[in-house]
This record gives structure tokens, sequence and C-alpha cells, in this order.
């Protein structure tokens, strides 16, 4: 027998996205149409259903009763259809991550071998970027994101905490003409900047210490600039400066003593922290869970590195 659906199947997809996101905007963005094509598609849906699956207060989405229960049912079926064609084509053996560019260059991408060593089956591909990347569109399964103090989103796990200070060559501390161990004393020194844009927007490292310091007004003796931070880190190693070192980033170098953070413990500004987040679609696979437990050991095998000055 002949069976007609009670409701149109194409709108499915874009009333699961919005009840999601809880956002016809970002629904739309996800599934590459119009804010307003999600619109109608759900308005028309409410028609063929009789009833509201949402309500609409002051520009913001909440889920009706109804808009729950179909909610519910509609994640569900396609949870079911996404399992069975991952069945059906094979196990995909790859993970993508995207993480800020500092980040993914000095912490993640060193430590790739280890994850390699034990998952040798299992493709990574690492898109660095200063910008928030959309998961959905970018084809992501997972984010290490940098999130402000206060901003923490529920559904994120914090990973590993972040912080900034400034760190220099152990030479640079034994310098007996230019000493280095107040924060007034980096005025007889060279500032190795990094500026880079972030989201749109100008990022300079040494700008943020200042203002997590509150210290308003402050006349280096030079500056240098680079566009790129591992460029920062060489020059840093080669005694060119002073920094501002990352934690975790330079964790490594901190351990070995190449480098060392000359104001000490009490010169560390917390930025907040990196989370992981995780695309809907990517929970549960196999090699996305086997690269989220390898980068969990990865923080505990850092512990908590001590700001020294090595003198």
């Amino acid at each position: 027998m002949d069976r007609n659906p009670r409701i149109s199947l194409h709108l499915v997809r874009g009333f699961w996205a919005a009840a999601r996101t809880l956002s016809f905007t970002r629904a739309a963005a996800e599934l590459f149409v119009t804010q307003s094509a999600i619109s109608r598609e759900v308005k028309k849906l409410e028609e063929q259903l009789g009833q509201p699956l949402f309500h609409r207060v002051n520009r913001t989405l909440r889920l009706t009763p109804a808009g729950e229960e179909l909610y519910t049912a509609v994640d569900e079926a396609l949870a079911l259809i996404d399992a069975t064609t991952e069945r059906l084509a094979g196990p995909q053996s790859s993970v993508a991550v995207t993480t800020t560019i500092p980040l993914a260059s000095l912490w993640l991408v060193p430590r790739l071998p280890r994850f390699m060593r034990h998952h040798p089956d299992i493709d990574v591909h690492i898109e660095a970027s200063n910008d928030v990347l959309d998961l959905v569109q970018s084809h992501i399964d997972i984010a290490i994101r940098h999130v402000r103090v206060g901003n923490t989103p529920v559904r994120e796990e914090r990973l590993m905490d972040y912080s900034i200070f400034p760190v220099c060559s152990p030479a640079l501390i034994h310098d007996a003409v230019r000493p280095l161990r107040t924060i007034a004393d980096l005025a007889q020194h060279v500032l190795l900047e990094f500026e880079t844009t972030v989201n749109g927007r100008p990022w300079y490292d040494w700008e943020q210490w200042f203002r997590a310091m509150n210290i308003a007004r402050f006349r280096p003796a030079h500056r240098q600039r680079f566009s790129h931070y591992d460029q920062v880190v060489e020059a840093t190693l080669a005694g060119i400066g002073v920094a501002i070192g990352k934690r975790p980033h330079l964790n490594a170098r901190l351990q070995d003593g190449t480098l060392c953070a000359p104001l000490g413990t009490e010169s560390a500004a917390e930025l907040g922290g990196f989370h992981l987040v995780v695309a809907e679609a990517a929970r549960g696979r196999k090699p996305v869970e086997a690269f989220l437990g390898w980068l969990r050991s990865e923080v505990r095998r850092d512990g908590q590195t001590p700001l020294l000055r090595r003198d």
C-alpha cells in the first residue's frame, strides 16, 4: 500500500537545525540557505501539523511541547540514518581538528607522533585558524577553542588553562647591565610583539598582558613585531628580547629550560582556558573518541609547569 506522509520530509532537516540551535540564523548558516528560507519551512511545517513548534519571544526561540516531541523523534531518526550510512559506507578512519595557529604549531602538532604511534590507522587533519570556524560548514570534528574567563559555554569541556606572561632566554636573565627582575626592568629591553587578527580584529600579545596587569602606559627600549607566533618564539630563543609566553603552548620550552619566566609566577595573567567542542555528527565515532582521549592524556602529561627564573 502507498503511504502518504503527513508532513513534507524535506522540511524536517531545517526544523532539526533550528530546534538544535534555537536560531533560524545559525540553522540557515549550517544548511547554506537563507534565514527567511528556514523561517518559511518551519512555518509550513507548523501548518501541516496544525500547531506551533516554537515560541518566538523578544527575538529568541523556545520549543513548544509539540516542538520538543518532534525534535526528539527527528534527532533519533537522523542519528539512526547517519549510523546506518556510516556502516554501509565503511568505517571513517579520520579526524579533523581545528584550533588557533599558535596552539597548533607549538603544542598540538609536535605531539602528534605519539598519537600516530598508537593509532597508525587514523588520518588526522589539522585546520589551524585564529578565527572561530563553523564545524558543520568546515567539516570539522573537534575544535580546541580559547574561551575567556566567565564565558564558558554549558556544553563545552574545559581542556586546559590558558595564561600569558613574559618569557626570555636564560642568557638574558644573566645580563648584568640590564637586570630583569621587575616589570619596570622591561623598559630596558626589546619587546618582541606578536600581532595578528582574531575574528577581524587586531590582536597584540603585549597589549593583552599590560591590560591584564592594569598597566596603562609602557615605553620599552624597542619593539620588534612578527606576524606569526613561532617567529616570536625563535627570536626569544635567540636572545633578541622579551616576549609574551603562552601556557600551554610553551610548556616543553619551560620544562627543558630553553625559555624561562623572568618575573615568576606573579607575572602570569589568566586569560580563560581552551575548551573542547565536538561536532554533533562526530560524537561517538571511534577515531574522534580516540583523539579526545589522547588529548586529555597529553594535558595530564604536561601537569602544571612551574614558572622558574632559571637563575
